[in-house]
């Protein structure tokens, strides 16, 4: 499709033409006009244009910077992009915002950590900020394989770097490490009871080691993390607003939330961000119950209790991705693949006649083939006598999946939304189940042949981490954090076509794929500007690329470097010794501070003549391609 194909393809209802070049909704000013840049619209043709105007929250038109030009008026903001390049705003379609945005202000986050020495050093530091009764917490999004070292903390290196503080570190949802001073702190002892699936690990005299291992259940783990101080309400809402900042750091306009632990309690708090113009990310709900057992009763008192929205920032989708905890395969690579239980088609044919009945969209997890060979028999039984054609349903995950079943999703119109989750476990999944299935996990390829719905996102923020841009690392180079070639040629995507899984195709989870995902006329305007050419760098540095001015609703959210002014006002971080007001303050990275800490890399306190023991020294740096990283101490004392 040429420019003027792609301009003139406007809401033919209220559009009109100028000049026979470029096509607008109304013949009014564009609120904003950016101009001199590679934008891409993804549009069908994927169509590479100059110039856009955004007006009223929507595109107004595409083009040459010219043609937008004569959108311009006295109250037109002109932003130059200066030949960078501009995509639309990302879309995450299955990341847990909710938990994530609750935990956010609380959490030491190791995402871009490249080493276990730099990930002790940041625990130390802020164990020192943490004040009396809190606690200091890394709430999964990493892997041991992004180490240098290659391996975890060990529960004597964290009483070393906070002896009195208590420090919890969560590895997805398989284990969580406890220091000495959050063991007493949760009152575990020598009879304190075995967790229903999960084991607190004890030594030969009986007493917690501070490893507690889901076996196979991810609550062993998950209730230890939620019996940690929480904030109040009015934190709650100000570390929500902080994790959508950090979210719009990356690009991220959209997400599909795959459930929140306390459900309405939760929604209430989303609707309140809403209604106070406090959503700068997109959000569309799904809702599931924590009650094993009682889920039916809670989806249907649920149902009865909370409408179906078209809200453009903020609705309840659907229901999942746990529908019944019958029916859930975890996805703890370290342990041989869970079955389901013998009640599982009988609990989940229940809650999916229920949600087509009452025409509930619904998501429901599954990993394993295995798994998903039970459950599309269910639907299939269902789709017999009420056709599921009246909901929108999406398997979520499907690691492990046949080319048989792939096409069973196909006959009964779902969609599958993939992650990034064995980037951060590949290791293990191969040791589990071999190179062969590896080189098939995630088989997007298939799925895309098949002509199936496919959104690309994270399952952030235990499983992984929430950076989009790993992921789309991933789905192009299907390499793990440890550098493991894992997915095969066949299933990787070229970048182009990994975008459109994190834009368009995406769009289709929440059932907003007529109104954003791409950059054409009439449809929102969310957009991102890159830091770096994503169709051009390394393969490598394709993790680093973060956005430098996020547009969402036709609003900038986010802006650094040369478009800082543009920036909304800074908001402060409630409580104030947040570690994210740290990552924060070096543009979303601790990495910055390692070289002006004073406790540098070797764990000892350095004076302003880097003098440790009486020894004067200096820390060798190197910078390279996984980042900043530091040589041996040379004081002698490691």
């Amino acid at each position: 499709m040429d420019r003027r194909e792609f301009l003139v393809k406007a809401s033919a209802a209220a559009s009109i033409s100028l000049s026979g070049c470029v096509s607008v909704q109304s013949a009014n000013e564009a609120d904003m006009i950016l101009r001199d840049g590679r934008i891409y619209t993804l549009d069908g043709h994927n169509s590479i244009v100059s110039s856009i105007a955004l007006k009223g929250g929507k595109v107004l038109a595409a083009g040459s910077d010219a043609e937008t030009a004569r959108l311009q008026g006295p109250g037109t903001r002109v932003v130059n992009l200066a030949g960078r390049v501009v995509i639309p705003g990302l879309n995450d379609s299955h990341m847990h915002l909710i938990n994530g945005g609750l935990q956010y202000n609380l959490e030491v986050r190791w995402d871009d950590v490249p080493s276990l020495v730099d990930a002790l050093r940041i625990l130390r530091e802020q164990a020192q900020r943490t004040p009396p009764g809190q606690w200091v917490r890394v709430l999964g999004g990493w892997s041991e394989f992004q180490f240098a070292e290659q391996r975890m903390p060990t529960i004597a290196e964290l009483n070393a770097v906070s002896p009195d503080v208590p420090v919890m570190v969560l590895h997805f949802y398989d284990t969580a490490l406890l220091n000495k001073a959050a063991v007493q702190a949760l009152g575990y002892g020598r009879d304190t009871p075995q967790p229903p699936g999960g084991e607190i690990v004890k030594d030969a005299q009986g007493e917690p080691t501070g490893v507690i291992l889901a076996k196979p259940s991810m609550f062993s783990v998950y209730s230890a993390m939620r019996r940690a101080p929480q904030l109040g309400p009015q934190a709650r809402l100000n570390s929500m607003r902080q994790f959508m900042r950090e979210l719009n750091r990356l690009g991220i306009t959209s997400v599909s939330d795959g459930g929140a632990d306390n459900n309405l309690a939760d929604y209430v708090l989303m609707k309140e961000l809403a209604q106070g113009r406090h959503m700068t990310v997109r959000l569309a709900c799904s809702m599931f119950s924590f009650s094993p057992g009682k889920e039916y009763a809670d989806f249907e008192s649920w149902i009865k209790q909370v409408k179906l929205s078209d809200d453009p920032f903020y609705k309840i989708y659907g229901m999942g991705e746990i529908l019944t905890f019958s029916a859930f395969d975890s996805a703890n690579f370290i342990l041989p693949r869970p079955d389901l239980q013998p009640t599982a088609e009988k609990d989940f044919e229940k809650v999916i006649r229920l949600f087509v009945e009452k025409g509930w969209p619904f998501r429901f997890h599954a990993t394993y083939d295995e798994s998903i060979s039970r459950l599309l028999g269910v639907l299939e039984n269902v789709h017999r006598d009420a056709p599921l054609g009246k909901v929108r349903w999406i398997l979520d995950h499907a690691e492990i999946i046949s080319k048989r079943n792939i096409d069973r999703v196909k006959a009964l119109g779902g969609g599958i939304a993939v992650q990034d989750r064995l980037y951060f476990q590949g290791e293990s999944f191969i040791r589990r189940y071999g190179e062969g299935a590896a080189r098939r996990a995630s088989p997007v390829m298939d799925m895309l042949k098949a002509g199936i719905p496919v959104g690309a996102g994270t399952d952030a923020t235990r499983i992984a981490s929430y950076n989009p841009w790993i992921s789309l690392y991933w789905f192009v180079s299907g390499k793990t954090a440890g550098g493991t070639q894992l997915v095969g040629a066949a299933n990787r995507l070229d970048r182009l076509e990994a975008l459109r899984r994190y834009t368009v195709g995406s769009a289709w989870f929440s059932g907003e794929e007529k109104v954003k995902g791409t950059l054409e006329p009439g449809k929102f305007a969310d957009l991102v500007v890159l830091s770096e050419d994503y169709f051009a760098v390394p393969e490598e540095r394709i993790k680093k690329i973060e956005s430098v001015l996020t547009v969402m609703n036709g609003q900038v959210v986010y802006a650094k470097g040369p478009f800082r002014p543009l920036a909304p006002p800074d908001l402060p971080y409630d409580p104030a010794w947040s570690p994210a007001a740290v990552a924060r303050a070096d543009e979303g990275s601790y990495l910055g501070t390692a070289l002006k800490s004073s406790n540098h890399g070797c764990g000892h306190v350095h004076g302003n003549g880097d003098f440790c023991g009486g020894v004067s020294h200096n820390h060798g740096w190197i910078q390279g391609d996984g980042g900043v990283w530091t040589l041996s101490c040379n004081c002698m004392v490691v």
